[in-house]
């Protein structure tokens, strides 16, 4: 534990941790990318697919390594218990801050398979880590205004067509699809503009999680539905380096993906659209009225 240290060297220092991990381990990245280009075979895709996920599950291991020496955060987790590495998964979760993506690897890393995030195509320009998603093979989502696809009405479900062909990929191996409903991390700003009718979520987008139902139907054994609440409030990524999130409340509800929902066709289909979207409504309004019972059971630490 570094506590004895002052909170800005210590983010300095995982700042460091980080950087060195990044660097070292994106070339064995970066070969099993190129490897997979020479050899388009499916037996070779599963092997070096196998070894990349191994490192990106090295790279989090790293991660969980230096949360614990900075900080130490408490963590309060329920429901974590039976998920396993055979299986394939759809997991979602609220969305807050930058620190949720590590703090749902620090989780699940090599409990279930790798988390395969959908990410904005910019982000593929992000050095080093944006390289590091294309050759693990995360889908990049390219995200149209409404006032782009009124003047462009044909590039209009292109990212749900991304969507479909990222979850071809993942026929072969157990996967774990993740993806935030909201699109977005919440803010006051975002949530008061969307006039949201939830009290702590932005408003769910059904498209996303709809389309991975449908390119994948069968080989998905379960929904993870995750909540995550932080008692002090919603953390910067730079609170996480510094060691300040002293408390991450996490409850994982495992459940089975509705039977109807499986084998239809959400862009063709207007009453599954229907159901798909009152199904996540409904996931969300019991989401919200749990994360009101977490703030009441755990307030601020002070």
């Amino acid at each position: 534990m570094l506590r004895f240290l002052p909170a800005p060297l210590r983010g300095v220092l995982a700042a460091l941790i980080i950087a060195l991990n990044t660097l070292i381990l994106c070339w064995p990245l970066f070969i099993g990318a190129l490897l997979k280009l020479v050899l388009p075979f499916q037996a070779a895709r599963r092997v070096l697919n196998f070894f990349m996920h191994g490192v990106a599950q090295t790279w989090i291991a790293v991660n969980k390594g230096w949360m614990n020496l900075v900080g130490g955060s408490e963590w309060d987790v329920q429901g974590i218990e039976n998920v396993d590495m055979r299986h394939s998964y759809l997991v979602t979760s609220n969305h807050q801050s930058w620190v949720d993506i590590l703090v749902l690897q620090y989780q699940f890393n090599r409990r279930i398979p790798l988390l395969k995030f959908f990410l904005k195509q910019e982000l593929i320009w992000v050095p080093v880590i944006g390289l590091c998603w294309w050759a693990l093979e995360f889908p990049f989502m390219k995200r149209f205004s409404k006032e782009y696809l009124t003047k462009y009405p044909e590039k209009r479900g292109q990212d749900l067509a991304t969507t479909r062909k990222a979850c071809e990929r993942y026929r072969s191996n157990p996967v774990s699809v993740f993806n935030f409903l909201e699109g977005t991390r919440f803010t006051p700003a975002k949530h008061a503009e969307q006039a949201s009718p939830f009290r702590h979520l932005l408003k769910p987008k059904a498209g996303g999680i709809a389309f991975v139902i449908d390119a994948m139907g069968e080989q998905l054994s379960s929904f993870l539905n995750i909540t995550i609440h932080y008692p002090d409030g919603n953390p910067s990524f730079w609170d996480l380096l510094t060691g300040r999130v002293r408390k991450i409340v996490m409850r994982v509800e495992q459940q089975p993906i509705p039977a109807q929902l499986l084998g239809r066709n959400y862009d063709e289909d207007e009453a599954h659209r229907e159901q798909v979207k009152q199904w996540v409504n409904l996931l969300w309004t019991e989401k919200d009225a749990l994360l009101d019972r977490l703030a009441a059971e755990h307030p601020p630490l002070g």
